[in-house]
């Protein structure tokens, strides 16, 4: 009977008692396979007791040549040689799954047609499946390989690095994948090829990470192996194994995944909807001037990409000085990649992007944190990342501080010092983890400090509760971290260098004698949350709208309370409630004022107040770390919710879990219209009026307080420089870091005829004065726009350049010569 055309086809197939199935996928071997099936079946069948019952089966995925007739007269003169064919080439993939689902085999042997690796290493694969393992694989890349005849360096190279790609994608701890020579038990063999779905030469990888997911033991055997002439593997085949590697990736996660994932992304899109509308054209006003700020990092990283600068500093900001940019947040490991975004749709799209996509991609880390580190239910791991992504605090800084939300290393850099615990790969681990943290100094360095006080805390709980697992992983942990600081280091050093020794480097920047939460603050709620916010109430206990850095509500401090409580015999529970405890008392700062009293306390921060790096820390922020400890406890408690047995009990738990989050889901971000660039700057006029090397002087300067003249700077796409800005800089000659540039006389006095309306008595040393400080900032234009106090202060600029103002293209400007003097 002939089978149906397009089928597979197995051709004297007998059910039998078989110790040993060797499987051989073949394409166009005419040539080869003859001597291959011979010395396979005179091996096996020199030591009958050996081996036992054997079968060979040799799958023609394809052929158009001979390769068919070659395997009937090896099976006519050998029934236990059998023929499975395909009716289209397929790849190896298929071919192998055909051949092992046709095997009987206790063990399975899969090895390639030109038999690189002879059949008597069989024997050194045996010993190691007798050992317990439940696949023995041929390398040569482990010591005591031998490799008698190699490969083309070009595909050795591309070999060696495709391994590693795997190694590090796939398969951790597997030297060589791809040798064609392997031995499994026979069971799970057809288990793993029947779940595999790849059908090229990733089917290898696939297979393996079965077995390893399983945890099934897979031992790597050197190997005698010799290269022969007529490879089926061409040097493009190494991309097709890189590609199937990316689709057995995907296919790793699950529906739920994707799910939690693209949920992540439509709440992060809803936060930021009123900029999506319109993002050159929206602002946000509960970030006060930094929206002007960030926009201008993006612009000017954009920039120096474009012509080559350097990234670390820039006179268009506090000209002629300039500004220090690695001392200030500028974010080098978002703004410099997306460069290219910005300089083809603007500072305002890339940063709105970069802030949308950021926190999606931050939940979706501390997500993928949760189900490997705390819990298997996907449904907990999305409720503790989506409060670790956006909780008050972070909803509080997606207003003004992407390097405070856009956190997604963080979770990556937890999981690999968690990973240098183990102690299995040490020196790999603490290489990566030191890329890790350079690449994070690229995004924040205060996250990253706050991050590893986190991680102190937990470090310490967790010892003291479990002194047995402190005592086996701190080695491995100090000798990784001592790999990383020697990885990240060298990468660092230079930006570090110029941050802290460079142009206009400062030594720390002071916010007042105290910066941090109210008591209070930690049990209220934020100015943003959808169900209770209250602005009123959230200003009154922060400093500004973008450091309302506690606000988790007094549900949420309850029911975390209750999970500790009922979840006390775990020791994860009780080092994630020390860290959140901990970090809630530093937050309070140096000075703790008892709610509804005159009563002062020394608070715990004080101990670091005064050190280095610390003393520049606003301290209200270390209750962030909160966040992701409040999570994960919260996941834990939902997934032993899901699996309890009681009804009762889990719809209880169920509604103290929804009172304690609904009225923290943030509503999306308010958004109004921006003030417009004047005509003078968008259409170019001001060009007529500023030289080279010189300046426009905006009146009042820019200042923290007021930086719309940066949002001019851009649209004009960079083309003159700012005196005054938004940044942080040095003051005075002790270098202390203040926001804005160092001030002048005036700047000083035109900075308080704007907020006070009162125009002072110019005198001639005013005068002189003024014409010092217009010749050091080269003024080639004085620009007073439309706004509060514009008469006095048109009346003192009149006075102090000598000559009035002319109106122009929505402005009134002062024509100078860049040396301070009036030029009609």
């Amino acid at each position: 009977m002939s089978a149906p055309q397009g089928t597979d086809v197995i051709e004297d197939m007998p059910a039998m008692d078989v110790d040993l199935t060797v499987v051989v996928p073949a394409y166009n071997e005419e040539r080869r396979l003859g001597p291959t099936l011979d010395a396979i079946v005179a091996h096996l069948s020199e030591d009958t007791g050996r081996f036992g019952q054997w079968e060979l089966i040799v799958v023609d995925d394809g052929s158009t040549d001979g390769t068919r007739e070659v395997v009937r007269a090896a099976a006519a003169r050998d029934r236990r040689v059998q023929l499975v064919t395909s009716p289209r080439n397929r790849g190896k993939g298929h071919a192998l799954r055909l051949g092992v689902a046709a095997s009987y085999g206790r063990r399975v042997l899969v090895t390639d047609a030109d038999l690189a690796a002879p059949i008597e290493e069989l024997e050194r694969l045996d010993k190691a499946l007798a050992d317990g393992q439940a696949a023995a694989i041929g390398s040569r890349a482990t010591p005591g390989a031998t490799i008698e005849r190699h490969q083309h360096r070009l595909r050795e190279l591309l070999g060696r690095a495709g391994n590693f790609l795997i190694r590090r994608v796939a398969v951790p701890g597997i030297r060589d994948t791809q040798c064609g020579f392997k031995l499994f038990d026979g069971d799970r063999a057809r288990e793993a090829f029947a779940a595999s779905r790849l059908n090229g030469w990733g089917i290898d990888v696939e297979v393996l990470q079965h077995f390893r997911r399983s945890g099934w033991p897979v031992a790597e055997v050197p190997v005698r192996w010799s290269h022969q002439p007529g490879s089926k593997v061409r040097p493009f085949d190494y991309g097709r194994v890189l590609t199937e590697l990316t689709v057995l990736k995907l296919r790793s996660v699950g529906p739920a995944d994707v799910l939690a994932a693209t949920l992540f992304l439509l709440m992060a899109v809803a936060l930021y909807s009123g900029r999506w509308l319109d993002p050159d054209s929206r602002y946000l006003p509960d970030s006060l001037q930094d929206q002007n700020q960030w926009e201008w990092f993006f612009a000017v990283t954009a920039d120096s990409v474009r012509h080559l600068h350097n990234p670390l500093f820039s006179t268009l900001q506090g000209f002629p000085d300039g500004v220090n940019l690695m001392a200030n947040t500028v974010m080098l490991g978002l703004s410099v990649p997306f460069a290219p975004v910005t300089l083809l749709f603007g500072p305002a799209v890339s940063l709105t992007l970069v802030m949308t996509l950021g926190l999606a991609a931050t939940a979706a880390a501390w997500y993928w944190l949760i189900v490997r580190r705390v819990v298997r239910q996907r449904g907990a791991a999305f409720l503790g990342a989506a409060l670790a992504a956006f909780a008050p605090p972070m909803v509080s800084h997606a207003n003004a501080h992407p390097n405070f939300m856009v956190l997604f290393m963080m979770p990556l850099i937890i999981d690999r010092a968690l990973r240098l615990c183990s102690g299995t790969r040490v020196v790999r681990d603490g290489v990566v983890l030191g890329l890790m943290a350079a690449y994070q100094i690229f995004l924040g360095e205060e996250p990253l400090l706050l991050a590893s006080m986190g991680m102190a805390l937990f470090a310490l709980a967790y010892a003291a509760v479990r002194p047995d697992a402190a005592k086996a992983s701190w080695r491995p942990l100090l000798k990784g971290m001592g790999i990383a600081a020697a990885v990240c280091l060298p990468i660092v050093a230079y930006p570090l260098y110029w941050q802290f020794a460079g142009p206009q480097s400062y030594q720390s920047v002071l916010h007042g004698d105290n910066a941090g939460n109210s008591p209070l603050a930690l049990l209220s709620f934020a100015e943003r949350s959808l169900v209770a916010g209250n602005a009123a109430n959230a200003n009154a206990l922060s400093l500004n709208p973008t450091e309302q850095n506690a606000f988790y509500g007094w549900p949420l401090v309850a029911l975390a309370f209750a999970i500790v409580l009922r979840l006390w015999d775990r020791a994860l529970v009780k080092a994630l409630a020390f860290t959140a405890v901990a970090a809630a008392l530093l937050s309070l700062g140096p000075k703790v004022r008892i709610p509804l009293t005159d009563v002062v306390l020394p608070g715990p921060w004080a101990v670091l107040s005064d050190k280095p790096l610390f003393e520049s820390v606003i301290e209200g922020r270390v209750a962030m770390i909160c966040a992701p400890a409040l999570g994960m406890l919260v996941a834990l408690a939902f997934e032993r919710l899901v699996h309890t047995r009681s009804p009762g009990t889990q719809y209880l738990g169920m509604v103290a879990v929804a009172a304690a989050l609904v009225p923290l889901v943030p509503a999306p971000l308010r958004t109004v219209d921006r003030v417009d660039v004047p005509a003078f700057v968008a259409d170019g006029t001001w060009k007529s009026y500023v030289g080279k090397g010189e300046s426009v002087v905006p009146v009042p300067l820019p200042d923290p307080g007021n930086a719309d003249a940066l949002h001019w700077q851009t649209t004009a796409d960079l083309a003159f420089p700012l005196p005054g800005g938004y940044f942080n800089g040095p003051y005075g000659k002790d270098r202390t870091g203040i926001y804005g540039a160092s001030p002048r006389y005036t700047s000083n006095l035109l900075r308080d005829v704007r907020y006070t309306g009162v125009a002072p008595v110019i005198g001639k040393n005013w005068r002189a004065q003024a014409r010092m400080d217009l010749a050091y900032w080269k003024a080639g234009v004085l620009v007073l726009t439309p706004q509060p106090n514009q008469d006095p202060l048109r009346r003192t600029v009149d006075k102090l350049v000598g000559h009035p103002a002319t109106w122009t293209h929505g402005v009134w400007l002062w024509n100078l010569d860049g040396h301070g003097n009036f030029t009609p």
